[in-house]
């Protein structure tokens, strides 16, 4: 699986590491990803997500039915 947020989206940021000489090297920034077991009531089951913390902080003020319409995720599939 990618390092991807599977319900925003997010993923790595190109960026350069630039030194005290301004030299740059290419550099990832990677999302803040977390592997995430969220309770889904309609499906009366556990889902396990990877998921970035922006986005773990949205599912708690929108829940997850919103979320996954959202990101056009069958959740009886994950």
């Amino acid at each position: 699986m990618s390092r991807r947020c599977q319900l925003t989206g997010k993923k790595a940021n190109n960026g350069y590491a630039v030194s005290h000489s301004h030299r740059r090297t290419k550099k990832l920034q990677q999302a803040n990803l977390q592997s995430k077991r969220v309770w889904w009531a309609e499906g009366n089951r556990w889902v396990r997500l990877k998921l970035s913390t922006k986005a773990i902080k949205t599912l708690e003020k929108k829940g997850l039915n919103a979320m996954a319409k959202e990101a056009g995720i069958n959740l009886n599939r994950v």
